[in-house]
Order: C-alpha cells, then sequence, then structure tokens
C-alpha cells in the first residue's frame, strides 16, 4: 500500500533529525582528537629544556642540538616510511619550496630567538616568540579565508597575557630596538610553519612532509655549526648520543607528527594557539624540577594559558558557529 505524501515528508525530516547530530558529534570529535594531539606535542617541546640543559652543559651550541635532535627525527621517519610505505617519500619537484619554507623557517627562528635572548633576556624572547599566533591568525585569515571567530580573539589575548606574566615582563624588563625586531622575527618565522605546513598537509601525508621539513632545517642547522666540534665532543663521552637520540624522538618526532597530523584536520590558527600551552608545560617544569621562582604573577599566567586552552575547545564547534554567523 502506498504511504500518503505528507507522511513519507514527515518520516524523512524525523530521519535527517536523527542523523544530524551523529554527524556533528563525528566533526566535534575529530576536532577533540586533534587539539589533544597539538597539546601533546605542546608538552613534549615544553619539555626539551632537559634535554638542552645537559647539552648544552656538555658544550654544544643551540645550532648543534638542534642539527643533532633533526638527524635523530629524520632517521626515525626516513625507517618509518621504509617499512610501511616507501612511496610516502615521493614528492613533486615544484613543491621542494614548501618545504623548504618550512625547514628555514624553523632554522630561523630558533635563531632570531636566540638573539633575541643574547640581546635582551630569556622572559623578553619567550614573550616575543609567542606572538605567533597573532601572525598565523592575520595570515590565515587573508590567505585562507580562516573565521576570526569571538572565541579566537578572546583566547589569543588570554594567551599573550598569560605568557608575559609567566615570563615576568611586568617586573620591569627593557629592552633595545634589535632586541624587541630580533623577537618579533623570531615569532613571524615560529608562525610560518603552521600557515606553510597547511598548504602542505593538503597535498602530502604528515610523515613526508615531517621528513621533508627535518631535512631541510638539519640542513640549515648543520650549516651554522662546528661539526667537527660536536664529532670529537660525542667521542669523549659517547653517552651523549643517548641525549641526542632522546631529543630526537621526544622532542621532534613524535610532537611533529603529531603537530602536521592535526593541522590536517584543524585551522592552522586554532592550532597554533593551543600550541603556545608548550610555555605552561616548560613554566611548570621549571618550578618543580629546577627550583625556580614561582610568583603570583607567574602562576596566574600559567592559569591563563591553560583557561585559553579550555576556552578554545568548550562550546560550539567552529563550523557550526559560522552558520550560525551566516
Amino acid at each position: 500500500m502506498a504511504f500518503p505524501q505528507h507522511t513519507m515528508r514527515t518520516k524523512e525530516r524525523r530521519q535527517k533529525r536523527l542523523q544530524a547530530p551523529v554527524i556533528s558529534t563525528t566533526i566535534d570529535m575529530g576536532n577533540r582528537k586533534a587539539s589533544l594531539l597539538v597539546l601533546a606535542a605542546a608538552t613534549m617541546w615544553g619539555c626539551m629544556s632537559l634535554f638542552i640543559r645537559k647539552l648544552t652543559a656538555d658544550g654544544f651550541s643551540p645550532f648543534e642540538i638542534v642539527a643533532g635532535r633533526m638527524l635523530v627525527g629524520s632517521v626515525g621517519l626516513l625507517v618509518i616510511m621504509l617499512v610501511t610505505d616507501p612511496s610516502k617519500l615521493r614528492i613533486r619537484l615544484r613543491d621542494l619550496w614548501i618545504f623548504a619554507v618550512m625547514g628555514v623557517g624553523a632554522t630561523l627562528y630558533n635563531y632570531f630567538y636566540i638573539l633575541c635572548i643574547n640581546l635582551s633576556e630569556a622572559s623578553v624572547a619567550i614573550v616575543l616568540l609567542y606572538t605567533s599566533p597573532i601572525f598565523v591568525m592575520i595570515i590565515g585569515a587573508v590567505l585562507f579565508r580562516e573565521k576570526v571567530t569571538p572565541r579566537k580573539v578572546l583566547s589569543l589575548a588570554m594567551t599573550f597575557v598569560g605568557c608575559v606574566l609567566v615570563a615576568g615582563v611586568l617586573g620591569g624588563v627593557r629592552m633595545s630596538l634589535p632586541a624587541f625586531a630580533a623577537g618579533i622575527a623570531g615569532g613571524f618565522f615560529y608562525g610560518s610553519y603552521s600557515i606553510v605546513g597547511r598548504l602542505a598537509m593538503q597535498r602530502y601525508d604528515a610523515l613526508t612532509a615531517t621528513f621533508y621539513t627535518f631535512l631541510f632545517c638539519m640542513g640549515s642547522c648543520f650549516l651554522l655549526s662546528d661539526v667537527g666540534s660536536m664529532a670529537r665532543t660525542i667521542s669523549a663521552d659517547p653517552t651523549l648520543i643517548v641525549w641526542f637520540i632522546g631529543i630526537g624522538i621526544f622532542c621532534a618526532l613524535l610532537p611533529y607528527l603529531f603537530y602536521n597530523w592535526a593541522l590536517a584536520r584543524m585551522e592552522a590558527s586554532r592550532a597554533a594557539i593551543l600550541a603556545t600551552s608548550e610555555v605552561l608545560v616548560a613554566g611548570a617544569l621549571g618550578i618543580f624540577a629546577y627550583g625556580e621562582s614561582a610568583g603570583v604573577l607567574k602562576l596566574v599566567g600559567m592559569a591563563l594559558i591553560f583557561a585559553a586552552v579550555i576556552v578554545l575547545n568548550t562550546g560550539k564547534p567552529e563550523t557550526e558557529e559560522a552558520s550560525d554567523a551566516a
């Protein structure tokens, strides 16, 4: 027996209502997973000081540490791709510039970050480095037409104020124009990774993008390193190889894989803001592992950064915000 037309339309509407929450939940769960992976990557990067303090004490320069870190990460990625899917090593020559920009950008942000520390103080360098989400949000809005939502602006403001408080800049730190310029340049190149990284993730797998980024960054850093001095130091104390393997796996291979995977599934500006939780981790590590000062302003700043992460990941998904605005 044929059903009346209005009855069939009613059943169709009921089915759509039942299906809609499932689709929304799937999208939201994907966003949550990507956010958690960015936070995991930021946590690993925040723990990098454990390795840097040891390797610096043994005479390695910052560029030598980064070079060794990227060497271990590159070898690890190469092994993974050869075992799982060698075809992921293939890239188009016309896309080499993407990985060059990502790799050289990582090298430049390290250089300007170190320069800012030498010209001013580490606290100032940290704050200026984490101006990167501002550049990412502006460039992402212009190039990729990413939505600048009120939630993003609020979380970005909370993050920056939190970084200022954690670094102790309100204590009266003075800085020169060259130091300020170096810090801003570090933030710009730090943010460029997220922007160009999104373009790379639209064309290649996370393993491919990370591997070639590591190669370019490693090559740039080795050009700025004393390879002979590195070899002599390691030959005098072979246990240093273990420290380089540790910083290569836990502070390069795994976090970059997590971050690049997340970039393919979320907006670059959102990922960049979440990644600033690295400051929270580094601050907590300094307090509990190295006995650094834990003043009220520093604790308030850490709480602000943590709250910014919560603000960014609560409420409606960004897709719903965009539809509501329309």
